[in-house]
């Protein structure tokens, strides 16, 4: 048997009652597929929405790291990657990183932050998803996972977008880009120096979305326990 052939059913067994859970709606109605319909439901349930959305892209792009790198990356390439000897594109971006930054940062700035990472991922996903396509033997499953998370941060910046709307009440966080020219696009790489960029953009996505979740959580438990969120 054919082991390429071989690896995707294992992932597909693995994986197949994961892909049921991402494939139900996650929005405000049951009949919708976009958090941007949420403006007539309360606060606390919107946060709650919003945070169960973070925490399926994160999950699904966590999935989609793996299945790339056990298909495309060789270990001592991976070791590499995680010394960090390729920047993430979000690296520039005004974004808390320690632990006592997160915590003295406002209700605002959380949810700006978690904004600026949101829109500065969806133009690479895009590009993301053109590249996949040219691999000879890229799994459906990778490239199903890979579009789905592109459309579902769309659906996630709707939903902050209405939720800073109902908590601040501000009027300039808009869904425009706010980093335009983060991502930079090579003319005709090497193919080594294409699939090491790929697997970098799904590597530092991992990470990033794993921060969208855990500013979204944090915030929800300020609603919530004020003095207990560490």
């Amino acid at each position: 048997m054919d082991i390429t052939v071989m690896q995707q059913g294992v992932w597909a067994l693995l994986l197949w009652p994961f892909l049921l859970t991402v494939s139900t709606p996650l929005d405000c109605r049951e009949d919708q597929a976009s958090l941007a319909r949420c403006p007539s439901i309360s606060q606390e349930k919107l946060l709650d929405r919003v945070i169960h959305h973070a925490e399926l892209i994160y999950r699904v792009s966590e999935e989609s790291c793996s299945l790339f790198e056990e298909m495309f990356i060789p270990i001592p390439l991976r070791l590499q990657s995680n010394q960090g000897s390729y920047a993430c594109i979000t690296k520039a971006l005004p974004i808390p990183s320690s632990k006592n930054e997160v915590q003295q940062i406002s209700d605002k700035w959380l949810l700006h932050s978690v904004l600026m990472l949101v829109q500065s991922w969806v133009e690479p996903l895009v590009y993301l998803q053109m590249t996949l396509d040219n691999y000879d033997h890229a799994p459906d499953m990778l490239l199903n996972k890979t579009k789905w998370v592109s459309e579902k941060l769309i659906s996630l910046e709707q939903g902050v977008v209405v939720l800073i709307k109902k908590m601040l009440d501000d009027g300039t966080m808009t869904t425009a880009n706010t980093d335009q020219g983060v991502f930079q696009y090579d003319a005709q790489p090497e193919i080594l120096e294409s699939v090491m960029r790929d697997y970098t953009l799904l590597s530092c996505f991992k990470k990033d979305a794993h921060k969208m979740e855990t500013f979204l959580k944090l915030l929800k438990c300020r609603q919530t326990d004020k003095y207990n969120c560490a």
